[in-house]
């Protein structure tokens, strides 16, 4: 590669060596996916398959020698063989023609019977069953053609309900002219429930039967009309022309279906639709489920806005309604995270809540319609319940926070009583923990990990958390000795000076702390969840490759994300914009002052969807500190974008935070390089929404560089666009030039 005397002089005052950015850096970056390849990695990736009604579970162990099948009895404390591999592959090469390896059995979707003597499993579109004891296979015949999925931002209409029959066989309940109808199964005879159905204003298909068969309820639903996203494919694989496409979706601040939940009396005519007092600006309407005394149903409210959540129960006595939970917050309430379990006793209820400014567990009395207690409590973060114990009134659940001499992201499993007593924690070793419970929840399988700790699985009693017996612990010596390291975790104080943001720092494989490193930020943040890596992993698709140019590459949780208090999270409020940034900012800086071989002076940055729009924002209002940004398939301007997404974050009605939040709005304010990303049939963000900052860049009379991926749907900008970023910040923060495509392996 050539270097003119400028950019020689250049690179030698920045302090940086001429040969980052290289053909060498460049073959070295790719050849990284196979070097760091989790192929090096042995006794890691457990999974356990619980087997219903035993003590007994299965997982497959990737040794040196390939994949091997093992059972462990939990309560003998013993591993055997699951089956005989090579009288399989026997099997399975006589049954196909094809040779197939023991220690690499080509199966999957396997499932072991609960006598632990038959193996069912999928090979080429086949089902298989081999008799473990007798080593006998069988051919079970072609895989159904699996129905075809409905895109997750279509809206359902619900009018593909099947007859419901009533539970005590008498009567099928149906939809005939939008209406609620039923149907005596002894006599053929049928009944018009409803009077009131119409093609605007029609009758669910899905019905439910009250637990006595007297009753039914359905929502009566007015419909309205639907936005679409059209597409056009310029390049379609099977024919010359281009293809349109449609695509269903809903966008910030349209309209949506009312429903109201009805009770009708299967023979005593009873007809009940109530007032809509409680329920009457929906975002949308849950349920109903019937009571088991079949004297009411239950159905859950979100208002639009998310301010107001609430479950309802309607009498079947009057039609009348009254709250038995509500949640009220200045904000939001965050809804997709409220867990409720509804208890057979038909009094109580488990809800969680973060008013208290953590995500918490309460139990609720129906009769009085308030807490008769809170369950957990503290400045830490209930993550999910993964059972309730009605009958021994415990709970299981994982939170993260509990430890406080830890990262305060690390989750961590626990069982607790209905009074909030008696708190267990189960998994104690610092890490990242993920568990499996059999069955009858005696045992519980726990794989945990950091990323700079490679994963250990034991099998634990699930009542008091102690290890029973040892399964599995990774081997990463080859992959050490190929010259991978741990990506390091690191912790700064944020904006405010005082609370600990936690990040992770990737590094070349040919790191020299005598160099003087640009800072690359890879971002993904906002509400919703937290995104730096917790668990071990020996390559980091976004961050590990693009290091070895030359750069020193990072991610950090920043305040607007999620998992450590509501206030922590809620900055994001009519806010999108903030991103965090300040919070990354001041830990960058503070990663920069115990390290001053990263560049701040040169700090990147790259993301993709919400990332995209976060990383064009970072250049449009922070340009004195990141001085180049690649942004993908960004959901730039909040009113372009998804309805869940934007109006829980940024609020309902539409209204001027939208508009300052907007990458379009302030595509002006540009000054810094930019590469710009979009697949031209992104079914997750509208793609007129990164071509609409296209268009104000333009009129702005701004420079930047567009890629549009034929046929591509979300993406960072699949091999291309990543060959384009690396070059993008190779020329951009080291001020070289990248080297010819052609010239690279």
């Amino acid at each position: 590669m050539k270097y003119s005397i400028l950019t020689i002089a250049l690179l030698l005052i920045s302090g940086i060596t001429w040969a980052q950015g290289t053909i060498e850096d460049y073959n070295r970056a790719y050849g990284l996916r196979e070097k760091f390849s989790s192929k090096l990695i042995f006794y890691s990736d457990v999974t356990p398959q619980w087997v219903e009604g035993t003590d007994c579970f299965w997982y497959v162990r990737n040794t040196p020698e390939g994949a091997e099948y093992v059972k462990v009895d939990a309560g003998e404390k013993k591993r055997t063989p699951l089956f005989d591999q090579k009288r399989l592959s026997v099997a399975l090469t006589a049954s196909t023609g094809k040779t197939i390896n023991p220690m690499q059995l080509p199966i999957r979707g396997c499932q072991l019977s609960q006598g632990l003597d038959t193996l069912r499993f999928v090979y080429e579109g086949k089902r298989w069953c081999f008799d473990i004891i007798r080593s006998k296979l069988t051919d079970e015949g072609m895989l159904p053609v699996p129905p075809k999925q409905k895109h997750w931002m279509e809206r359902d209409d619900e009018k593909e309900g099947a007859p419901v029959t009533s539970p005590d066989g008498k009567y099928v309940a149906f939809i005939k002219n939008d209406n609620v109808c039923v149907r005596n199964v002894a006599t053929g005879e049928e009944k018009q429930l409803s009077q009131d159905g119409t093609m605007g204003n029609y009758y669910s298909s899905y019905i439910y039967w009250s637990p006595d068969s007297k009753y039914v309820a359905a929502c009566r639903i007015r419909p309205t009309e639907k936005r679409y996203v059209y597409y056009v494919e310029s390049s379609p694989a099977d024919q010359l022309q281009p293809k349109l496409h449609k695509q269903e979706y809903a966008k910030p601040g349209d309209e949506l279906p009312f429903k109201v939940p009805c009770v009708f009396g299967v023979e005593d005519g009873k007809r009940l639709i109530p007032s809509t007092e409680l329920f009457s600006n929906q975002y949308e309407l849950y349920g109903p489920m019937w009571n088991a005394d079949s004297k009411g149903i239950t159905f859950e409210y979100n208002e639009r806005g998310h301010k107001v959540y609430r479950v309802l129960e309607m009498s079947v006595a009057d039609g009348s309604v009254r709250p038995l939970i509500e949640e009220k917050e200045e904000k939001y309430v965050n809804y997709p995270r409220i867990f409720r379990c509804y208890l057979n006793d038909g009094k109580r209820i488990i809800w969680s809540s973060e008013r208290d400014n953590y995500n918490h567990l309460y139990l609720y009395d129906r009769a009085t319609a308030s807490p008769i207690n809170q369950i957990t409590k503290g400045e830490w973060y209930v993550r999910e319940v993964q059972y309730v114990d009605e009958a021994n009134q415990q709970i299981y659940f994982s939170a993260n926070g509990v430890n406080k001499d830890e990262d305060p992201y690390l989750i961590h499993y626990y069982r607790i009583g209905f009074d909030g007593k008696g708190m267990k924690g189960l998994t104690p070793e610092e890490g990242m923990h993920k568990a499996w419970y059999s069955s009858d929840y005696k045992y519980v399988v726990d794989v945990y990990s950091k990323v700079d700790q490679a994963p250990v699985a034991v099998l634990r009693n699930a009542s008091n958390g102690k290890v029973i017996m040892p399964l599995e612990k990774a081997d990463i010596s080859k992959l050490v000795a190929n010259g991978w390291k741990a990506p390091e975790v690191f912790s700064a104080k944020g904006r405010d000076g005082k609370t600990d943001m936690w990040g992770i720092i990737y590094r070349p494989s040919n790191f020299d702390s005598s160099k003087k490193y640009p800072v690359i930020e890879y971002i993904y943040s906002g509400p919703g969840d937290q995104y730096v890596p917790k668990s071990f992993s020996p390559f980091n698709g976004y961050m590990s490759a693009i290091a070895e140019l030359g750069f020193i590459v990072v991610q950090v949780d920043g305040m607007t994300t999620s998992f450590r208090s509501k206030e922590f999270e809620e900055v994001c409020y009519k806010n999108l914009k903030d991103s965090g940034l300040a919070d990354h900012i001041a830990w960058i800086k503070a990663a920069a002052q115990k390290y001053p071989y990263m560049d701040i002076e040169r700090v990147g940055i790259f993301g993709c969807s919400a990332g995209g729009q976060e990383a064009l924002n970072a250049v449009l209002l922070h340009p004195e500190f990141y001085k180049a940004a690649y942004s993908a398939c960004g959901c730039h301007d909040n009113r372009m974008d998804k309805i869940w997404w934007n109006e829980l974050w940024m609020g309902y009605p539409i209204d001027d935070s939208y508009k300052a939040c907007s990458n379009v709005e302030n595509a002006h304010l540009l000054t810094r390089p930019l590469m710009l990303v979009v697949g031209e049939l992104d079914d997750n963000v509208d793609p007129a929404s990164t071509m609409q900052v296209v268009n104000a860049l333009i009129k702005a009379n701004k420079d930047f560089e567009l890629v549009v991926i034929p046929g591509a749907h979300h993406t960072m900008g699949e091999g291309f666009g990543e060959h384009k970023r690396y070059d993008f910040f190779v020329r951009n923060l080291l001020n070289v030039e990248p080297p010819k495509w052609d010239e690279l392996k």
